[in-house]
């Protein structure tokens, strides 16, 4: 029997199977809300036969948008448009929904990919950014605006509100976005975070606003909603943000009720230097798993069935993401389990696509 296929928990969450839709950023959203691409993005990979579809990054704020075309949650507005999508993915598809929280700090305000990703100074379109501390992320980067703590208050809050917004979408499970060079990571990494007072400095201190921020979040959402966090396991640059201290961030973590930690790495800085093989986060991902109790989710090119099948059975992670292999092939999840003689679910309306040589890969009728 494959384990990739088995039923699996975060925390009161019960998914299909161990197959995780990771946050794919679209920049297709008008003032923050959503548009008629997301309902067709989400709707395809909400499809797809994957246990659990985590939206992309979602800003608590305007200014934490990573670009002005990003999706937000922090307003009414932002709540109906989301709320259209959902609705219709739910009417469609059993799969359980989360939406990423985020902020994205001093990597914010910049252009999409497609138009060159640099920078949009305030007079052009753009925004001050905020950081933990005046480093730009780029040598030609205007420093963000150090947050003080009236500051930090405003984004503590906005995350709250944000979760609170979800919750009333009736989502299934809230990640925060603590990964990948966003404001979240840029507190902890010393890279990024060159505060004095007690949100700088030592581990503790370089934790202590992430932590902040999952407690107020965790305390204003049912306790039958999983709340998790993404991260960034290392900087992948010397004096960075390591493993080491990723695996002290989850054992507190662990030890304030955190449902899952999904173990990414990088975007600190443009300085990294990543060696990309198949699985090049997974090491990661075993190593805080065996730190922990909770859940954790890998990811990181993941292409073939079996290696996600040997991921998860081996213990290296109790889930597997798949982001740009599922744009590439949104019935990822039906070709693994037709190759690992599982079963998987898929609407009524697509049944007779189903291959002679694989009867049963839908399961019951």
């Amino acid at each position: 029997m494959s384990v990739l296929f088995s039923r699996a928990g975060i925390g009161a969450l019960e998914l299909a199977n161990r197959i995780v839709v990771a946050p794919m950023c679209q920049y297709s959203a008008e003032d923050g809300r959503a548009t008629d691409w997301h309902l067709m993005h989400l709707g395809q990979l909400a499809l797809s036969g994957a246990g659990l579809l985590i939206t992309e990054a979602t800003a608590v704020l305007p200014e934490g948008r990573i670009s002005p075309v990003d999706l937000g949650l922090y307003d009414d507005a932002c709540e109906e448009a989301l709320a259209r999508v959902l609705s219709a993915l739910r009417r469609h598809a059993p799969i359980a929904i989360g939406v990423q929280l985020a902020h994205a700090g001093r990597k914010a305000s910049v252009r999409p990919p497609w138009d060159g990703g640099k920078q949009i100074p305030p007079d052009a379109g753009g925004w001050q950014t905020v950081a933990p501390s005046a480093i730009g992320h780029a040598a030609e980067d205007a420093p963000p605006r150090a947050l003080d703590a009236a500051g930090l208050e405003r984004v503590r809050t906005a995350f709250v509100e944000a979760a609170r917004r979800a919750v009333r979408l009736g989502v299934d499970l809230i990640e925060l976005h603590g990964a990948h060079g966003y404001l979240l990571h840029e507190f902890l990494s010393p890279l990024a975070n060159r505060r004095g007072d007690s949100y700088g400095g030592t581990l503790d201190k370089r934790m202590r606003f992430p932590l902040e921020v999952f407690d107020a979040v965790r305390r204003a959402v049912p306790d039958n909603i999983p709340v998790g966090i993404r991260i960034s396991a290392s900087d992948w640059l010397d004096d960075g943000w390591d493993l080491g201290q990723s695996i002290a961030l989850a054992r507190a973590l662990d030890a304030r009720g955190c449902n899952y930690i999904h173990v990414s790495s990088g975007g600190i800085s443009n300085a990294q230097k990543i060696p990309l093989e198949p699985g090049y986060q997974i090491p990661f991902a075993e190593a805080i798993r065996k730190a922990v109790a909770m859940p954790v989710i890998g990811v990181g090119l993941i292409t073939e069935p079996g290696h996600a099948e040997k991921i998860v059975a081996s213990g290296q992670a109790d889930f597997v993401a798949l982001a740009r292999g599922l744009l590439y092939d949104p019935r990822w999840p039906w070709h693994a389990a037709a190759t690992l003689g599982a079963e998987v679910h898929a609407p009524r309306q697509y049944w007779r696509c189903e291959p002679a040589a694989h009867r049963g890969l839908f399961g019951k009728r």
